[in-house]
């Protein structure tokens, strides 16, 4: 069986301590090495690497040229490891099976005492996240670990695992070992929600700007990069009644609905535009509180006649329908414009960026319009010459979302979702057409219980993760297959 190196974080005394004892119940462990900022650093059987800090590029050199075993375990918390019941025979066991690049498992996440299941998803060519959940424990085959790590040519701070593992994606499969092989302690227990706007807080502009760095590096290795040349948008497409329409799917959401339309009826423009409203099939109340609005000869009420729509298709009736306008902007049944002036400011964009796509900036409240943490949600990681790429990397795209109707109508339908249907559009529209930004905030994310993603379990948070690198999989082939045709 493979021979096991092991690569953990110092953290103290009585961690280091534990750990060694842990590792040491299995035959396959050669050597243990502890990862310390301290040159002093002594722990009874093991040796100490001095490194500059856990993720840089430096780090991850220093440990492949350490590594002399068949596998390299690769411990990335400072926390002691509590491995199952012959968990690194397992390991060993099915990196040989699956001539893995890298394998890692679900495990057992301990919160307060309380131990509850941690499962992982599969890695697919789309899983370009920095923040892909792989667990703690990697697992790497030493040999493509070391052919990794000398490509590297680039030496990041804080991207330095996120690079390897992204080369060590190109020497072989990452695969999931669907058991739970150990326990880990959490040290990050805010609920789903809370998390999901990490990477947007200014504060993580350093990391982000690296992570986008070596994802670039990536796609450019496997053929999926795209070169800032766009083609142009032609807006004579088509007769329309309206310039632009405010489109809102919406169910059950009698709290915020009658809001989220005035704030679209308050709207100030020098164009024609209107209001469809999806309702798709409430029955709290929401319908009725439409129906409030119905003598202005703005509001669009559609009642779906299926019961098989998602957020996507919903908006698919909208943009469908006959009394669509040019532009169709998204307002979600939650929330609200941030003013009278954004729907101007919206349609103003397609024309001046001439973009197929436009996406504003955005403020998180609660329910009552007090600003959230981390507040302004400006994206401003996007630029024109690399925005379509890093798209591939980070989880969204940003809101208020608006698209140019005869391309949304003829070329991208939505998909029929309830998640990432605007993740796909944004990535479809940006393989061949700028999308446009508006660095202003436009539009008020109102977070409260009522929100579909406030408070998710592990379930739901690994099947929305999996449907989007999914999409992004899908995105990724189709971009190498275009550049390929354009080779």
């Amino acid at each position: 069986m493979k021979k096991i190196n092991c690569f953990i974080p110092y953290a103290d005394a009585a961690q280091a301590k534990a750990n060694v004892e842990g590792l040491r119940k299995s035959a396959l462990v050669t050597k243990i090495y502890f990862l310390a900022a301290d040159a002093s650093v002594k722990v009874d059987g093991a040796e100490t690497i001095v490194i500059d800090s856990l993720n840089s590029s430096a780090t991850m050199k220093k440990i492949a040229a350490t590594a002399d075993a068949d596998l390299t375990l690769f411990y990335i918390k400072n926390n002691v490891l509590r491995l199952g019941y012959l968990a690194l025979e397992r390991f060993a066991k099915l990196a040989a099976d699956s001539d893995a690049a890298m394998v890692y498992a679900d495990y057992y996440e301990i919160v307060d005492g309380k131990t509850t299941k941690a499962p992982v998803i599969d890695y697919q060519m789309g899983s370009l996240r920095d923040d892909f959940n792989f667990g703690s424990v990697l697992v790497f085959d030493t040999p493509r670990l070391k052919e990794a790590a000398a490509g590297i040519d680039k030496e990041y701070e804080f991207a330095g695992l996120y690079d390897l593992r992204l080369r060590v994606s190109r020497l072989g499969d990452l695969v999931h070992i669907n058991e739970f092989l150990y326990s880990d302690v959490a040290t990050d227990t805010r609920k789903s929600g809370e998390k999901q706007f990490d990477y947007v807080n200014p504060r993580n502009r350093g990391v982000q700007i690296e992570m986008e760095a070596a994802c670039t590096e990536h796609l450019k290795a496997i053929g999926g990069y795209l070169a800032p040349k766009f083609k142009d948008v032609e807006f004579d497409k088509g007769d329309f009644e309206y310039e632009a329409s405010v489109i809102i799917p919406v169910r059950n959401r009698i709290r915020t609905i009658r809001d989220a339309i005035k704030s679209v009826f308050e709207q100030k423009t020098n164009f024609k535009f209107n209001l469809i409203v999806i309702d798709n099939l409430s029955t709290d109340g929401t319908t009725e509180a439409i129906d409030e609005f119905k003598d202005d000869p703005r509001l669009v009420h559609i009642i779906p006649d299926r019961d098989d729509l998602g957020i996507g298709g919903c908006w698919n009736l909208g943009v469908q329908n006959e009394k669509c306008g040019k532009f169709a902007v998204q307002l979600d049944s939650d929330d609200l414009y941030s003013d009278e002036n954004t729907l101007q400011k919206v349609v103003d964009a397609f024309y001046a960026q001439n973009c197929a796509m436009v996406v504003g900036t955005y403020v998180l409240t609660d329910i009552n319009g007090e600003i959230l943490p981390p507040g302004v949600i400006d994206h401003k990681e996007w630029t024109p010459e690399n925005g379509r790429n890093n798209a591939l990397r980070i989880n969204g795209l940003g809101a208020p979302r608006a698209f140019y109707t005869p391309m949304l109508r003829n070329v991208v339908n939505v998909p029929n979702t309830s998640y990432g249907e605007d993740y796909a559009l944004g990535l479809g529209f940006s393989r061949e057409y700028q999308i446009g930004r508006i660095y202003d905030v436009l539009y008020n994310c109102r977070r409260w219980e009522g929100n579909s993603d406030a408070a998710l379990d592990i379930v739901k948070v690994n099947a929305n993760n999996l449907y989007k690198d999914r999409i992004r999989t899908w995105e990724l082939q189709a971009r190498i297959a275009l550049n390929k045709k354009n080779a």
